[in-house]
């Protein structure tokens, strides 16, 4: 996907008012609900490191459990196979398909929802081969009917509102039009009952595999994918290969974290965990590669310690304009920008330029994935290529223009002198362009002006103001000071007020500071150079 593709999706985007109205509805009440979800959780910030060691050393060390969950699935009774890319996995699955235990005209295939059969487009493959496919998660079945793809990871209609809904179960279902929820849930429960009972086959995803048990784990609010994995007389589960955690205990972390973040509850109405075909059944696991061994191999190998649970599509503000399908990726968001470029390649690049790096996304994620890191790295042409497609775009999928102002912006951001006079330049500019307004409207062709508005650069600028502000605030601290007839008690009080002030404010800073999962060193100014070396040193940071 071009640049120009993605601006155009972007401006249907934006002048789509329904879809604006559900994704702000959406995202107000996801951020306020995980935000609840976790206040009952009170050592949630030390959870969230945790999870970010375990997924780091699971993937650091992912063949080894590989081989043990497959060893361990396979002495239980279930079947593993290994697809190294989607042409692999369709194929697999229609082997499997083919070799049911029933011979109707036509199978019928009853899927949960799954990420990984969007991946790979299992559903067209199938249907191609003469196979019905029923999504049996309600916003799934809802965007099947519709012919589109999900819009968000776990809310598939989150771009519809009840309406939308209404009107299209009257024209593919016959039913009267209605906006009644229940009304609505009830028919689509009818229709879907009929699937359960007759499917030849069921096809669910896998929210996490567990090595030392061999067991697959599968959540959901619904029930339709335990109707799924236990009815039909053969079951398929497609897993991405890094979705495996060690323990029991790993998965209880996982479990802690992950309703909270995607749909904020404490836990999903169903925890599944099975181990074992029922008796007369077949049960497969399909463990797929399709790109994630380059990835963990790149420098983008911190997103696969992903989840899944859209916590950082429904912090993202630029998701919150554009949705799910203006990134034309069955990931998308913040997230989906990093992988999509990995797993599909360059055409996928662009989408990285969708994001402001504000950090709301590293703060919404459960594993403290550095999502604006990532993101970085893709612009700057990290993301893996494999011998099959075309070289990544090294440019990150930036426009000439775009290229242009950043090398004029380096060069001249590398002289005090330059920097300082192009600050009063654009202040004279944006005073001709805007003369009474504090904003200025930008022209469309830079991207930003289709949405945004620049606030107008400041006349003078902080280095020309300190002094002043300065002296200000050394004039408010004499005049304010309340501690003046204050005859002191102890050795706390024979210090100065200022001094007070500033030991209360650095105490406040330091504290809000570590709330948010940052660090604090203490330092003079004589020290400085030498603990910022070291800081870095720490990290392994060399240039």
């Amino acid at each position: 996907m071009s640049s120009a593709e993605f601006r155009e999706r972007i401006r249907a985007s934006l002048a789509n008012e329904t879809l604006q109205i559900a994704l702000d509805a959406n995202a107000e009440r996801r951020i306020n609900g995980r935000m609840a979800a976790f206040a009952s959780l009170p050592d949630w910030r030390k959870r969230r490191q945790q999870a970010h060691t375990v997924r780091a050393e699971m993937i650091e060390h992912l063949e080894e459990f590989i081989e043990q969950f497959s060893s361990k699935a396979g002495q239980n009774g279930m079947i593993v196979h290994r697809a190294k890319d989607a042409g692999e996995a369709i194929r697999i699955v229609l082997d499997i398909v083919g070799a049911g235990s029933r011979l109707p005209v036509q199978k019928l295939v009853a899927k949960s929802k799954s990420m990984v059969t969007e991946e790979i487009n299992l559903n067209h493959a199938l249907e191609a081969e003469g196979i019905r496919v029923v999504e049996t998660d309600l916003g799934e079945y809802i965007v099947q009917l519709r012919g589109e793809k999900p819009a968000h990871i776990i809310t598939p209609a989150v771009h519809l509102r009840r309406e939308d809904v209404g009107k299209l179960f009257h024209e593919k279902l016959g039913i009267p039009y209605t906006e009644d929820i229940p009304t609505l849930t009830d028919t689509a429960r009818r229709v879907l009952r009929e699937v359960f009972l007759s499917a030849d086959v069921g096809i669910s995803g896998v929210n996490f595999g567990v090595a030392e048990t061999g067991g697959i784990c599968i959540v959901s609010n619904e029930g339709n994918a335990r109707m799924v994995t236990s009815l039909p007389p053969v079951h398929i589960a497609l897993m991405g290969m890094e979705r495996l955690v060690r323990s029991l205990d790993d998965l209880a972390l996982m479990l802690s974290l992950l309703p909270r973040s995607a749909t904020t509850q404490k836990l999903s109405v169903y925890t599944q965990l099975i181990h074992a075909p029922f008796t007369d059944q077949q049960r497969h696991i399909i463990v797929l590669d399709n790109g994630r061994s380059r990835l963990r191999n790149s420098q983008l190998k911190e997103s696969l310690y992903c989840i899944r649970c859209g916590a950082c599509l429904n912090a993202c503000p630029v998701f919150r304009e554009i949705g799910g399908h203006g990134y034309r990726s069955v990931y998308p968001g913040p997230i989906g920008s990093v992988i999509s470029a990995g797993f599909f390649g360059s055409d996928f690049v662009p989408l990285a330029q969708a994001s402001s790096l504000c950090g709301a996304c590293k703060d919404a994620c459960p594993v403290d994935i550095d999502l604006p890191k990532l993101l970085t790295r893709v612009r700057a042409g990290q993301a893996p290529v494999s011998s099959t497609q075309l070289p990544v775009n090294r440019d990150g999928g930036l426009s000439l223009l775009s290229k242009l102002f950043l090398r004029m912006y380096s060069f001249v951001a590398r002289s005090p002198r330059l920097f300082a006079m192009s600050q009063k330049f654009a202040a004279l500019g944006t005073r001709l362009v805007s003369p009474f307004g504090e904003f200025v409207r930008l022209p469309a062709f830079t991207g930003w002006g289709y949405s945004k508005d620049l606030p107008g650069f400041a006349g003078r600028s902080f280095r020309d103001r300190f002094p002043e502000l300065r002296v200000e605030n050394e004039y408010a601290g004499t005049q304010g000071n309340r501690y003046a007839n204050k005859q002191p008690a102890s050795a706390e009080d024979t210090k100065e007020p200022a001094a007070l002030d500033r030991e209360s404010l650095v105490s406040q800073f330091t504290q809000e500071l570590m709330n948010v999962n940052g660090g604090v060193v203490h330092t003079h100014p004589g020290e400085l150079t030498n603990a910022v070396i070291a800081l870095l040193k720490s990290r392994e940071i060399d240039q």
